[in-house]
């Protein structure tokens, strides 16, 4: 199954990147990303393309980055956290994406060259088995995108692995407040859509600390996750274009290489019409440490 979920994740997100976003469906990208806390000073310093309006937070304002240092987001998309990192870190420092989408790595990377940033890099690699050596990062971010990990431990022991002790991971995840109705929490689409893959904010804090880390701390952020609607056609987490599996919380796509699928659509789109999203789920703030032994 964890299979299944990658590759279905994998065409949704690569749809998004492949057909990018329109002007209109920008501005909706920059509501959703200030309705997560980022400020218009950030977002003005972002190439085109970078916010695909699928945040839950903003990671890079709970990190504390400091010059000199490398920080790794998971899950980077656009490039949106690295390219707010790589300005925090400065040129010593180092920005890193990893992201599972051969098409969201080329986005990044052209964004890179676009906004001259020299101290960002891009990879493709698995966040359950992240392509970089042990010890060698100071600060893990990632943006609502650990809920689309099927083996959270495995991600949890990985992110351990590659900070240095001392480290620390500053997360904007969504994760459950109750358990999710079985239509619901079964749907695919809605696993794509990062919702039915969330867990429980006590099971997120006992996989961390099962992991190594210390002085754990996930705080609800309180913002509205009705905010997608902004996007057009978006009803949760998901980009403006995606594969038959997602396109039932984004809405129809004109991209030829990613039809909508009515059917999952209309479904998913019924099991939003008869649940708030926000009685289920929350968008967090995940902080923990790496201990230094």
């Amino acid at each position: 199954m964890s299979d299944t979920l990658k590759d279905a994740v994998k065409q949704g997100y690569g749809a998004v990147a492949r057909q990018g976003i329109s002007s209109e469906q920008a501005h909706a990208a920059e509501a959703v990303a200030t309705a997560f806390g980022y400020s218009q000073e950030e977002l003005a310093r972002l190439p085109e393309d970078a916010n695909l309006g699928l945040s839950c937070g903003n990671p890079t304002a709970l990190a504390s980055l400091r010059p000199g240092e490398t920080v790794v987001d998971l899950g980077s998309g656009g490039g949106l956290d690295v390219f707010l990192a790589a300005d925090a870190v400065g040129a010593e420092g180092r920005a890193i994406g990893i992201d599972m989408t051969p098409d969201m790595i080329a986005l990044a990377t052209r964004n890179a060259e676009k906004a001259g940033h020299t101290n960002t890099e891009f990879h493709l690699g698995d966040i359950d088995d992240i392509p970089l050596p042990a010890n060698t990062t100071d600060c893990v971010i990632s943006n609502c995108v650990i809920n689309l990990v099927p083996d959270k431990n495995k991600a949890f022991a990985e992110i351990f692995r590659i900070l240095r002790p001392g480290g620390r991971v500053a997360i904007s995840d969504i994760a459950l407040k109750s358990a999710l109705p079985d239509d619901l929490a079964e749907d695919i689409a809605a696993y794509i859509g990062c919702i039915s893959g969330a867990i429980s904010v006590d099971a997120y804090r006992d996989g961390l600390r099962a992991a190594g880390f210390d002085t754990v701390e996930i705080v609800d952020s309180g913002a509205d996750l009705n905010a997608y609607g902004a996007m057009d056609g978006q009803s949760a987490c998901c980009g403006p274009a995606m594969t038959e599996e997602a396109s039932a919380c984004c809405g129809p796509s004109d991209a030829a290489d990613a039809p909508a699928s009515p059917d999952v659509y209309e479904r998913l789109a019924d099991l939003l019409k008869r649940y708030d999203i926000n009685d289920y789920a929350a968008s967090v703030k995940v902080m923990a440490v790496k201990p230094v032994l």
